[in-house]
C-alpha cells in the first residue's frame, strides 16, 4: 500500500522527513510526497490556485499511483485531502488528516489568513514576508519547532508564485467555503477515515476538530500537547498511530 503525504502552506515536503524518518524505520517505506502547486513544486501554466483546483491536482496525483493509496494531509494539504474525500471519495483506501476544524460550521480563519484575505493588506503582508531574507525565515521556522533542514528547505521555498498562489487559495477559501465543504464531506460515503488531533495547534483548534468525530464518523489520534508541526515534534507517536491505522483496515 502506497503511502502519500500532502502538506500546506507555506511549506516543502521537507516538512515530513522526522515522520518519514519514523516510518521507515517501522517497516513503512512506500511512501510518496505529494506537494501542491506553488508549494514547493511549479504551478502549471493556466492552473488557478483555488480549493477546487487543488483537488483536481490532488485526484490526478493519486490515480497516477499504482494500487491503493493511504493519504495523509496537513494543513492545507489536509484540505485538500477533504476537498478530495467530498468529491472523490473512492479515490483512496483511506485518508488521515490534521486541521479537521477547518470544516467545523463555526470555524474562523486565523489571524493571518483573514489578513491575507482582505484586499492590499494581503498583498503588503505577502510582500513582507517575501522581503526577509532566508535566513531570517528559516531562524523563525527553527523557534517554531522545526528541524533546521527543514527551517531552511521552506525558507528557501517561497517567492512570487507561493505569495500568488497564498492570496488565491485563502480568498477563495473564505467562509462560507469551507464549512459548506464539511456538509459535503459528511455527506460522502468516504473510506476509513482518521483526524490527527495536535491539541496543541493554534490555527485548529482542538475543541471544534473533536465536534467533527461523530459527525464524520473517524478515528482519532490525540496528540496532546503538540503543535502545529506535530509530524516533527512527536514523529514516533504520530507514526505509531497512523500505522495502528492502516493496519485495522486491514
Amino acid at each position: 500500500m502506497t503511502k502519500a503525504f500532502v502538506h500546506g502552506n507555506p511549506e516543502t515536503s521537507a516538512v515530513w522527513l522526522p515522520l518519514v524518518e519514523a516510518l521507515n524505520e517501522r517497516g513503512v517505506d512506500d511512501i510518496v510526497l505529494l506537494s501542491p502547486p506553488g508549494f514547493g513544486a511549479p504551478v502549471p501554466e493556466g492552473f488557478d490556485p483555488v480549493p477546487a483546483s487543488y483537488v483536481e491536482w490532488l485526484k490526478t496525483e493519486v490515480d497516477g499511483i499504482d494500487g491503493p493509496v493511504d493519504i495523509v494531509g496537513h494543513d492545507w494539504g489536509a484540505g485538500h485531502v477533504m476537498g478530495l474525500m467530498a468529491a472523490h471519495p473512492d479515490s483512496v483506501r483511506s485518508w488521515a488528516t490534521d486541521c479537521i476544524a477547518l470544516v467545523h460550521p463555526d470555524y474562523q480563519w486565523h489571524d493571518m489568513a483573514q489578513v491575507w484575505q482582505t484586499e492590499d493588506a494581503g498583498e503588503e503582508a505577502i510582500a513582507g514576508m517575501l522581503g526577509t531574507s532566508p535566513e531570517e525565515k528559516a531562524g523563525l521556522y527553527e523557534a517554531l519547532g522545526l528541524r533546521a533542514d527543514i527551517a531552511a528547505s521552506m525558507a528557501q521555498a517561497d517567492g512570487d508564485a507561493m505569495g500568488t498562489c497564498i492570496l488565491r487559495l485563502y480568498r477563495a477559501a473564505a467562509q462560507p467555503t469551507m464549512s459548506e465543504l464539511g456538509q459535503r464531506l459528511i455527506a460522502a460515503e468516504r473510506p476509513p477515515g482518521m483526524m490527527i488531533d495536535a491539541t496543541d495547534d493554534p490555527y485548529a483548534p482542538s475543541e471544534l476538530a473533536r465536534q467533527m468525530i461523530e459527525p464524520l464518523g473517524v478515528n482519532h489520534l490525540a496528540l496532546e500537547g503538540q503543535g502545529h508541526w506535530w509530524m516533527s515534534s512527536a514523529p514516533g507517536i504520530a507514526a505509531d498511530g497512523l500505522i495502528e491505522f492502516w493496519n485495522a483496515i486491514g
